[in-house]
């Protein structure tokens, strides 16, 4: 009678401990199936499950700005930029240099800045460029700039899908279906392909590249580097004629 109690009190024990194992099974199972057809159909739909952080770079303080260019544009010093957005020498300028040279010379009036796009480095460099653009039409081309730098990870790895760009258009608090509409609709191809075919017509070669008054700077230079430059073009002795 003693074992018969001890079995029956046993017996449900034993059906419950098969339960849940086979409960944690199921669940694992269906785990690794929903993310395995994640997986299968594409990267657009696991961005849509688990969407990117995306990083707003801490706003430069930029005194006149105007597209893509800022500065009072009768500054007596003219800088032409030729980027790629992908390119890690642009992002070396950017974070070591480009701060410099807004506090000392364009905040004050003394150089008028343009960026233009130069995209080598392929179809992320082009769909950046837009986006670039088209956020330039609500006000935003240089944060959206300083902000397609700081989520950088790497040439055409996707962080420049235009997926990511209407991401980080909406972390910048644009207006959504203006930007999508943008952008799809191919608003600023012809503008970034007249940008290539100038620097081309200007003889850049690399990124990224910059004119002086007319002196080709090639490579992300250091701050004093430019300073020299930008200096002698204020004294007028700059020679362009070295360039």
């Amino acid at each position: 009678m003693l074992e018969d109690q001890v079995f029956n009190e046993e017996k449900p024990k034993r059906n419950w401990t098969i339960w849940l194992a086979a409960g944690g099974c199921l669940v694992f199972l269906c785990a690794v199936v929903f993310v395995g057809a994640l997986i299968f159909v594409g990267p657009d739909i696991v961005q849509r499950f688990f969407p990117a952080n995306v990083q707003v770079a801490e706003e430069l303080p930029r005194a006149v700005t105007q597209s893509n260019s800022m500065g009072d544009p009768h500054a007596p010093v003219y800088i032409v930029e030729y980027g790629d957005f992908q390119c890690p020498y642009c992002l070396k300028f950017w974070e070591e240099t480009e701060p410099q040279l807004i506090k000392e010379y364009v905040n004050t009036g003394k150089v008028y800045f343009e960026y233009r796009s130069f995209p080598i480095l392929g179809p992320e460099s082009f769909t950046a460029a837009e986006g670039a653009y088209c956020a330039g039409d609500q006000n935003k081309f240089w944060e959206f700039h300083d902000t397609l730098f700081t989520n950088w990870t790497g040439e055409n790895v996707g962080d420049f899908t235009q997926e990511k760009l209407i991401q980080y258009a909406k972390a910048l608090n644009l207006n959504s279906a203006k930007f999508e509409s943008c952008l799809s609709e191919g608003k600023y191809k012809e503008k970034v392909e007249q940008d290539k075919a100038q620097g081309d017509a200007d003889g850049v070669h690399a990124t990224p590249t910059f004119f002086i008054n007319g002196l080709k700077v090639e490579g992300a230079q250091p701050f004093e580097i430019l300073k020299k430059y930008i200096e002698d073009a204020l004294n007028g002795k700059l020679n362009t004629e070295n360039g």
